[in-house]
């Protein structure tokens, strides 16, 4: 071979030679990166080929997919009573993306995921088409439908809990939205989606999870199970050293009491008529350290991840002494998720055992073969069991002779605590009317906890309360479970 042929020959085995190189570098090292870029259009067109699995409520599908034409998508999705479960499910949209459960399992319910493998291998020989999974979650219909009608036309949100599991019972927000509305690529659904993010509503933001509010004196139980906890009172019927007034430590501030009669008052007698400077004096005596240990086993200063993941609460770990002392009655820098304040019902109720909250209990193949199952899991135990009782006690006292007799409920027992937040710059801004609770049935164990937190309401400002607004709603949802389990 002569000189100039084996030049050419050499610059041709080069330009094979790096053919090779970048069609593997493609193929093995960036083909995934490739495949889930967002401006591959072709994924999102994959995922719409097949109709999505469905989620599922107590085995009743709650989304679907229908058919579509021109545009390159072939189905969209579909949800039945898309307000009352866009908590849950999230959206999935052929132009805006998805969120929550339609979201973190779309693999499951494209039918992409690796666990399916088999069943698309089996497909292809068997010329059956595509399918996606299911994801069957831990919700009841009942009570989330009483949450949802509960809160109404007013902003709010509600958790319910087992306490026995961490299942996820019911998880509503309101104002709430159709994720029907903008799931296709119409016009129509472009501007759906334009008006929901103008809306100064914030309806696609999930209240129960990814929104914290001062909790107000429900967070009293949590102090009254720090105090407990830390020996600071052993005898919830024995009299507090709190005086009257109560000043602030450090400052020349009084503790405001919209309650009587709490000058040296026992601690049972202070949850149930809700005495600011009681639990502001045993926050201060537990310490701020010890409150902060506390309210983390309760899961404050952590996330949760449901598998949706709730924001974290927070308990001001580096505050002064006047400020653990105001967060002892829930104000000042304290601030928790409607999620969070059902967990430490639960946990109450669940003597003294928070489990961790879940609401998918099992994925699914299209064949309905079970590919994952959620077994419940202990969390924490921010309280002992003994302790965990008298608290229990304490909170039926609230609902049978406090603050949160709307919450009663015929031949059950009921335990809760009523919050008023106040908060905006000078408290000016209409308070947050809260309830936490749960129900006790006849053999002793309690299938639900809840927590409620209403932000506004055409009530005045003077009749807003935790007790008149939230209450109700917390026993509708109560109530409904009790009523589902027969």
């Amino acid at each position: 071979m002569n000189k100039p042929l084996r030049r050419i020959s050499l610059f041709c085995g080069l330009l094979v030679l790096a053919l090779l190189i970048r069609t593997n570098w493609l193929q093995y090292v960036q083909a995934e990166e490739l495949s889930t870029r967002k401006e591959n259009r072709r994924v999102l067109i994959a995922q719409y080929a097949s109709e999505r699995g469905n989620i599922i409520v107590q085995g009743q599908p709650i989304t679907g997919s229908a058919e579509t034409d021109g545009s390159d998508f072939k189905f969209k999705r579909t949800y039945t009573d898309g307000p009352l479960w866009a908590p849950v499910t999230g959206y999935a949209s052929q132009v805006f993306g998805s969120t929550q459960l339609e979201n973190i399992d779309d693999g499951i319910l494209t039918g992409n995921d690796d666990r399916l493998f088999f069943d698309r291998t089996i497909g292809m020989f068997t010329g059956e088409k595509k399918q996606g999974g299911n994801v069957v979650t831990t919700l009841n219909a009942a009570a989330q439908k009483a949450a949802f009608n509960g809160l109404g036309n007013r902003k709010g949100a509600v958790a319910a809990i087992d306490p026995r599991t961490g299942a996820i019972l019911a998880l509503a927000s309101t104002p709430s939205y159709d994720p029907s509305s903008f799931a296709g690529f119409s016009e129509a659904d472009g501007k759906a989606w334009a008006d929901l993010n103008a809306s100064p509503d914030k309806n696609l933001v999930n209240r129960a999870l990814r929104e914290t509010y001062p909790p107000g004196s429900t967070f009293k139980v949590v102090t009254a199970a720090a105090a407990l906890e830390n020996g600071v009172v052993t005898d919830i019927n024995a009299p507090t050293d709190t005086p009257e007034p109560y000043i602030l430590p450090g400052t020349r501030t009084p503790m405001v009491n919209h309650a009587s009669g709490c000058e040296k008052a026992t601690l049972n007698f202070a949850l149930q008529v809700s005495c600011n400077s009681v639990f502001a004096n045993l926050g201060d005596k537990v310490t701020r350290d010890k409150m902060v240990q506390t309210s983390e086993k309760f899961g404050f200063n952590n996330t949760v991840d449901t598998p949706v993941r709730a924001f974290a609460s927070v308990y001001d770990k580096t505050m002064s002494r006047d400020g653990n002392a105001q967060s002892s009655i829930g104000q000042f820098n304290t601030a928790a998720t409607p999620l969070q304040m059902a967990m430490v019902s639960a946990a109450i109720a669940n003597d003294g055992k928070l489990m961790k909250p879940y609401m998918v209990d099992q994925l699914q193949a299209p064949n309905l073969d079970v590919i994952e199952k959620h077994e419940p899991q202990e969390m924490s135990r921010p309280l002992s069991a003994a302790n965990a009782q008298k608290l229990q006690q304490m909170m039926v006292n609230v609902v049978e002779k406090g603050t949160g007799t709307n919450a009663k409920i015929k031949d059950f027992v009921v335990g809760g605590k009523t919050g008023t937040a106040q908060h905006g710059e000078k408290n000016a801004k209409r308070p947050y009317a809260w309830f936490i609770s749960y129900a006790e049935t006849p053999d002793g164990t309690s299938p639900v906890a809840v927590a409620v937190v209403i932000e506004d309401s055409a009530a005045d400002r003077e009749d807003i309360s935790g007790g008149g607004l939230a209450a109700p709603v917390a026993k509708a949802v109560m109530e409904a479970v009790l009523k589902n389990k027969g």
